[in-house]
């Protein structure tokens, strides 16, 4: 009797092991493990995908009286948005005190919600406008004025960035910075008038040092708003279906002071994206000495999230090494070039993290730039093999095909961004139309080079990976400008497989995710409208109803809204978020 209860139990134990949690029937689910593959279910346990099939199938081999059922009534499902390059930690600390006109269609209605933003801020606050738009987007195809942007904030400080190259200041905040004839800051232009008084505009030139500069002496959030604001910044990210993201840090972003709130989240279980972090070095002619500390202390790959598997990670250095390799893109401006002092600099940063195995990423906007940092990378790889660690540029939106090359035989890759969405006409002016794609995607594709998309969000574009996900269909710009010849445009598959298992491979988990397929983590979302079958500019329309991390549902809306579990209230009280939410539809 024995003999024959023993193996039954091993095969009942055997049998509930593989119920699911939860299981996503009657769907149009891209496994995305190929082009034109779909299925109807698929079910998950543990945070991993258990298998996919028929809605019959999958429901007679995983349900259990707990499973949790959601019915997709046809909807399309593809796997979690991962943004290789966004700046997700540093505007998780600032979102809730900013006015975002992503999305907004007319600059007749942000100038209203400006005014509306000032009559509910307090005394002493600033209200700022910080990236994600520019004039194209905008029925007047124009930037606001210096005027219009008086008359409508005359009492209160009001600070306004346009992607790198400039920003407003109204009366009030030149008088509450006490800004005068004598405010100097090293590769920009604080502009005067005939009488030398400061007129509000900042331009950026060398560097954007007056408009970040300026923008660290308005309002801070005190750290309970910090991370209130991180969580709504996060969900507002789930609400496009965004599952994982790698933060490229930034300027003024200081580790390990500026990822405390973040980190403490990750360890409550709080984060609802799985984050990799790289860390950018802040002092110009310290960097060395930044990275040596912190490779000496620092662990990557040790996951500080109490709930989710690679849920909050430091993956390895950048985007920024040395402050001489930031070639600073501005296409308000010639092309910056690089420090003769550059190679010099770059050089030991690279022995260092080569030699303590760190993966690491470095802004390249020019052709021109790469050429000189792929040298030193040559140099470097000769004593010291790179031998399959991980590194990549970011941008590249000039690459050359011969640097392509070098950079394959080094086994690097290339995260590309969506930054020509916004700045193609600035591009055009300066450098008349591109003859090819920029970045040169479907070229490094055809290499076999990993490619990664990302928004490079906020400071330039908008968060929303639908937008960049048009641009990549179209090679159009925010305005409609066709920037790219229209035989460079990717399909729908590729476009969304970059975004999801391509940057993958640039924090190592290409076997992870990316994918609908046993085995790999369960993140994905059930869309408002069909990708693949909408047309191509009905895709900047599209947002998630049903965003699940890790087999859990992280965000819900419309039919799914019982499924949801909300934010808390936004903190303070006069926040923008309270009363425009995020990206504008």
């Amino acid at each position: 009797m024995m003999l024959i209860t023993m193996p039954l139990l091993g095969f009942q134990v055997a049998a509930r092991a593989q119920t699911a949690d939860l299981i996503v029937t009657n769907g149009k689910i891209a496994t995305m493990a190929k082009a034109r593959e779909f299925v109807e279910a698929v079910a998950m346990k543990d945070g991993i995908v258990l298998g996919t099939g028929t809605s019959s199938k999958v429901l007679a081999e995983f349900k259990a009286d707990n499973t949790k059922i959601i019915d997709a009534k046809g909807k399309t499902v593809v796997p979690g948005i991962n943004d290789s390059h966004i700046h997700i930690i540093r505007e998780g600390l600032h979102f809730n005190s900013e006015l975002r006109w992503d999305g907004v269609k007319t600059l007749a209605r942000a100038m209203e919600m400006l005014k509306e933003q000032a009559a509910r801020t307090p005394p002493g606050v600033w209200i700022k406008v910080i990236g994600g738009w520019n004039e194209f987007q905008f029925e007047e195809k124009r930037q606001p004025t210096l005027a219009e942007i008086n008359a409508a904030v005359p009492d209160k400080p009001v600070f306004i960035t346009y992607l790198y190259g400039k920003a407003f200041l109204n009366k009030k905040g030149i008088e509450v910075l006490g800004y005068d004839s004598k405010t100097h800051y090293e590769g920009s232009l604080v502009e005067l008038d005939g009488e030398g008084n400061p007129t509000g505009m900042l331009f950026a030139k060398e560097t954007p040092k007056a408009i970040y500069t300026t923008l660290g002496l308005t309002t801070k959030l005190s750290n309970e708003e910090r991370a209130n604001s991180t969580l709504q910044y996060y969900r507002e990210l789930n609400r496009f279906g965004i599952t994982s993201a790698a933060d490229a840090a930034g300027g003024s972003q200081n580790y390990p002071s500026d990822y405390a709130v973040a980190l403490n989240l990750a360890k409550d279980g709080k984060l609802n994206i799985r984050t990799s972090y790289f860390l950018f070095a802040q002092q110009k002619g310290k960097e060395l000495e930044d990275y040596q500390k912190w490779v000496a202390s620092a662990l990557p790959n040790k996951n500080d999230h109490m709930l989710l598997p690679n849920g909050y990670n430091l993956e390895g250095a950048g985007e920024n090494l040395v402050a001489t390799a930031a070639d600073f893109e501005n296409f308000l401006e010639p092309r910056t070039i690089l420090s003769d002092q550059m190679e010099a600099d770059l050089e030991p940063v690279i022995r260092l993290l080569v030699k303590d195995r760190w993966p690491f990423r470095l802004h390249a906007t020019y052709g021109e730039s790469i050429e000189r940092m792929l040298a030193v990378f040559e140099k470097v790889n000769k004593d010291t093999p790179f031998n399959r660690l991980r590194w990549f540029f970011d941008h590249a939106e000039t690459i050359t095909d011969q640097q392509l090359e070098r950079v394959k035989k080094l086994g690097g890759g290339v995260a590309v961004q969506f930054r020509m969405y916004y700045q193609g006409e600035l591009y055009e002016k300066l450098y008349g139309d591109p003859k090819r794609q920029l970045p040169p995607i479907k070229k490094m594709l055809a290499m076999g080079i990993p490619v990664g998309m990302g928004t490079d969000a906020t400071r330039i574009s908008t968060y929303n990976p639908w937008m960049a996900l048009h641009w990549l269909l179209t090679g159009k710009t925010i305005g409609g400008m066709q920037f790219w010849p229209k035989d460079q445009v990717l399909d729908k598959f590729t476009a969304l497989s970059i975004y999801t298992s391509g940057s993958a491979w640039f924090t190592g988990e290409e076997k992870l995710k990316g994918k609908i397929v046993k085995g790999m983590y369960a993140d994905m979302s059930i869309l408002t409208d069909d990708y693949f079958a909408a047309k191509t500019d009905d895709v900047r329309k599209i947002e998630s109803l049903v965003t699940i991390v890790n087999g859990k549902v992280v965000y819900a809306a419309g039919d799914y809204k019982a499924l949801d579990t909300p934010a808390p209230a936004v903190i303070p009280e006069w926040s923008p978020v309270k009363f425009y939410g995020g990206y504008q539809k």
